[in-house]
């Protein structure tokens, strides 16, 4: 007689084993952006809960777009499964590298044919494919990365060289920018010019042919801003905007009187008026100003805080690398998380026109938070790989 084991005895091997393999793909990976990451994604979660449940309540309940963010995140997290499991120097390969930036183009492309692309308050940002939206610019930021990443390493590239080491890496970055400014959506493009600056910056170019290129992104910022009528009523509304609270100067107001209110601790989580169907669009763009009103200024402060440890530990893991691809590409991804987060603050407290730039793990939107965590996933595999 042959004996078996028992089948509890079977669940529990099962179990241990799901378990050390998940010991094993998260053995070595930096503690300070897990546990960031972690805290940034809870404290997001719950600002998102207080600052969407009023206006969600026409939109399939009190949870839905909590629901909507926590299904980004399931999508994420896989995403992050995956990527632990590979080596990112996979990314440097050609084949993927230039498919993933081939992908973001044609998508790019995409958003901007009528019909195609999807056109919500004024601007054509997304791709719907079946029940869901996708907007190609979250993808198209992190595809740049890895594109510059790859081409900084290259022993052959010289950035100290202006017209043929330099001027060709702002070409591809050129073009998406165009393409995303289309939209439109300066704050987005901008970052990725900002973002692939600070990259060559890093690979040793020098300062003056990057003030060179700064000058000629700042003139056609410039003619940007003042080529619309709305867009100079929005940069004035900028400057003094509680002169044009009945338009243009209305969300930043708004947002300026919910600091107000909040003012040194706040009115108690979830307890802030301003996103009673005063200031618009809380759970996105200007999500900030909820934890200004509810949590007052140490609230903020801490918020920040948890950005600044999560920077400090990215670019931590940077310096560690021993390979120029994983140093380049893991200070991309967390110099975009950082400007992401600095654009969006300056813009809320008034520092900035307003513009239409998520805060990265609190802004509502699946496809952001998704490719965030995935992106997160590739500097936690690098990190792995340290000195």
């Amino acid at each position: 007689m042959i004996l078996r084991p028992a089948s509890g005895a079977n669940d529990a091997r099962q179990v241990a084993a799901k378990r050390d393999t998940m010991r094993g793909m998260f053995a070595g990976v930096d503690r300070g952006i897990a546990l960031t990451t972690a805290l940034l994604l809870v404290t997001g979660l719950a600002t998102l809960y207080a600052a969407s449940y009023y206006n969600a309540q026409d939109h399939g309940g009190a949870l839905s777009e909590v629901l909507s963010q926590l299904f980004g995140v399931g999508v994420g997290a896989v995403a992050m499964l995956v990527l632990l499991r590979i080596d990112y120097r996979i990314l440097a390969r050609p084949w993927l590298c230039g498919g993933l930036l081939a992908v973001s183009l044609v998508m790019l492309a995409l958003v901007a044919v009528p019909g195609i692309g999807k056109m919500l308050n004024g601007s054509r940002r997304w791709l719907r494919l079946g029940p869901v939206s996708f907007q190609p610019s979250e993808l198209a930021k992190y595809a740049m990365i890895v594109y510059l990443a790859r081409a900084l390493s290259q022993k052959q590239r010289d950035v100290t060289r202006f017209f043929r080491g330099l001027v060709p890496l702002f070409l591809l970055p050129g073009g998406v920018f165009l393409l995303i400014l289309m939209q439109p959506n300066l704050s987005t493009a901008g970052s990725i010019l900002i973002v692939t600056a600070v990259m060559v910056m890093i690979a040793g170019a020098r300062w003056v042919h990057l003030g060179l290129v700064g000058a000629a992104g700042m003139a056609l910022g410039t003619f940007y801003a003042l080529s619309e009528d709305y867009r100079r009523a929005r940069l004035m509304s900028f400057r003094h905007p509680f002169d044009f609270m009945t338009n243009e100067g209305y969300q930043l107001s708004q947002s300026l009187l919910a600091f107000g209110s909040g003012g040194l601790f706040g009115m108690g989580p979830g307890m802030g008026r301003q996103k009673f169907a005063f200031l618009p669009y809380p759970e996105s763009d200007f999500i900030f100003a909820v934890v200004g009103e509810d949590l007052g200024w140490v609230g903020c402060v801490a918020v920040l805080a948890l950005f600044g440890a999560f920077l400090f530990f990215g670019l931590r893991v940077a310096m560690r690398c021993p390979d120029r691809f994983g140093a380049m590409l893991a200070g991309g991804i967390t110099c975009m998380i950082g400007v992401q987060c600095v654009l969006n603050v300056a813009v809320v407290i008034g520092m900035m026109p307003t513009t239409g730039l998520p805060l990265p793990f609190f802004s509502a939107g699946g496809t952001s938070i998704s490719i965030l965590m995935a992106a997160v996933a590739v500097l936690m595999n690098i990190s792995k790989n340290e000195e």
